[in-house]
C-alpha cells in the first residue's frame, strides 16, 4: 500500500508590507485627521515652522514672483497621486451625453457665486467690527476651489455615475485659472477693510499662478504618467505613491490647522469658532441640495444626480487652505471656516449618500409593489 504524505495546510499569503499599512492608514484615516487637528491644537510650533518653509521662488509673467511654499508641494503631491488613479477610460463618453458634464461644472462655480453675497448680507448683520469679513474670505477660498479628487470615491461608494465625477473633476481643475480670480474678486465686494484689498490682490495676481502650479501642472503630471506608464510597472509603485500621499495629507492637514488651532486653546474664541461651523455648514448644505435639484431639474438618471450632487458639495478644501496660509500668514481665523468645511462636506457626503441609498430602494419598493396594489 502505497505511503501517502500528509497535506499540509497551506497559509494564507499575507499582501506585501507597504499595502498592509497603506489599507490600515486608510481605514483608520478619520482618527488620524482628529490626532492632526489635536496635535495642532497642542503642539503647533513644527505646523507653523512647516507653513513658513519657502522652496523656492517662481518666476511670473510680467517680471513677478510667487513663492512655492512647502504645503504648496504637499498640495501639488496629492493632486499628483490622485491623477495617477483617476480611471480616464470612460470619459470619452460623456461627449456624447455632455448636458450633465456642464451642469456639474457650471453648478460648482455658481452655487458659491450666488450663496455668498447672500451670506454677506447675514453676517453683515452681526455685531463684528469688519462685517465677519475674515469667515467671509474663508468660505471664498473654499467655494473657489475645483471640486476635490476625493468626490470620486464618495460618488463610487453611492452608486454614482464614476466617469461623470472624475470629468466634473478635471474640467472644474482645468478652469480653475479662470474660476479662482473670478469667485476671490466678487468677495473682495462684500468684504471689509484688509481683508477686501487682500481678495482683490489675490484676484489679479496670485490666484491664477496658484491654480496653475498647485492644482494644474500635478493633474497633468499625474495623468501624463498614468497614461505613458506600462500598467505593471504602475501598480506596483501605486501603494508607495498612495502611502506617501496619506502621509503627505496628514502633514498638511497638520499644517493647515496650526494656523488656525495653533494657540486656540490658550486665548480661546468659541464664538468665532461656532460662526466659522454654522457658516461653513450652511454653505456646505446648501451646496448639497441645490445640486440634487439641478440635477432633477434637468431630469438626470439616479447615477448622474449621484455624481452632481456630490461634486457641488465637495471641494478642493486642501488648496483653498495652502491658499489662505501663502497669502494670508497674518489673518489665521481665515483657516477656521475652511477646516470646518474640509470636515462637514464629508460629513454632508455620507449623509447624501444614506439619502439617495434610501431614495433609491423606496423607488424600486414601489415599482415592485405598485402592480400588486393596482391589483
Amino acid at each position: 500500500m502505497p505511503l501517502v504524505s500528509p497535506v499540509r495546510p497551506t497559509r494564507a499569503v499575507r499582501p506585501p508590507m507597504v499595502p498592509r499599512v497603506l489599507s490600515l492608514l486608510q481605514r483608520r484615516l478619520t482618527w488620524v485627521t482628529v490626532a492632526a487637528y489635536a496635535a495642532a491644537a497642542l503642539l503647533p510650533g513644527a505646523g507653523l515652522a512647516l507653513r513658513r518653509l519657502q522652496v523656492a521662488a517662481v518666476p511670473l509673467p510680467g517680471g513677478t514672483r510667487t513663492q512655492l511654499t512647502l504645503p504648496s508641494l504637499l498640495l501639488g503631491y496629492l493632486l499628483f497621486t490622485a491623477a495617477l488613479r483617476v480611471p480616464a477610460g470612460g470619459l470619452p463618453r460623456l461627449a456624447r451625453r455632455p448636458l450633465s458634464l456642464l451642469v456639474g461644472t457650471a453648478a460648482n462655480t455658481l452655487i458659491p457665486l450666488v450663496l455668498l453675497p447672500c451670506l454677506a448680507v447675514v453676517l453683515g448683520r452681526l455685531p463684528d467690527a469688519d462685517g465677519c469679513s475674515g469667515l467671509i474670505t474663508g468660505l471664498a477660498l473654499v467655494g473657489a476651489m475645483p471640486v476635490a479628487a476625493g468626490a470620486t470615491v464618495w460618488g463610487g461608494r453611492a452608486g454614482g455615475n464614476h466617469s461623470l465625477v472624475v470629468g466634473i473633476v478635471l474640467a472644474s481643475t482645468m478652469l480653475s485659472p479662470l474660476t479662482i480670480p473670478l469667485m476671490l474678486s466678487v468677495a473682495s465686494t462684500v468684504t471689509r477693510g484688509h481683508y477686501a484689498h487682500d481678495l482683490s490682490r489675490m484676484a489679479a495676481t496670485d490666484s491664477g499662478a496658484f491654480a496653475v502650479i498647485s492644482v494644474i501642472v500635478p493633474c497633468v503630471a499625474g495623468l501624463a504618467v498614468q497614461r505613458l506608464t506600462p500598467r505593471p510597472v504602475l501598480e506596483r509603485h501605486l501603494p508607495w505613491s498612495g502611502l506617501l500621499g496619506v502621509v503627505a495629507a496628514v502633514l498638511l492637514t497638520y499644517s493647515n490647522a496650526c494656523g488656525a488651532l495653533g494657540g486656540f486653546l490658550f486665548h480661546p474664541r468659541p464664538a468665532l469658532l461656532v460662526a466659522a461651523v454654522v457658516v461653513a455648514g450652511a454653505l456646505c448644505a446648501a451646496s448639497f441640495a441645490i445640486g440634487w435639484c439641478l440635477a432633477r431639474g434637468v431630469r438626470a438618471d439616479r447615477a448622474d444626480t449621484v455624481a452632481i450632487t456630490l461634486s457641488c458639495g465637495m471641494n478642493n478644501s486642501s488648496a483653498g487652505a495652502v491658499l489662505a496660509a501663502t497669502h494670508l500668514p497674518s489673518s489665521p481665523q481665515v483657516l477656521l471656516p475652511v477646516l470646518a468645511y474640509s470636515l462637514l462636506q464629508k460629513c454632508g457626503a455620507g449623509l447624501a449618500d444614506s439619502m439617495l441609498r434610501r431614495r433609491a430602494r423606496s423607488g424600486g419598493a414601489r415599482v415592485r409593489h405598485g402592480p400588486n396594489r393596482r391589483a
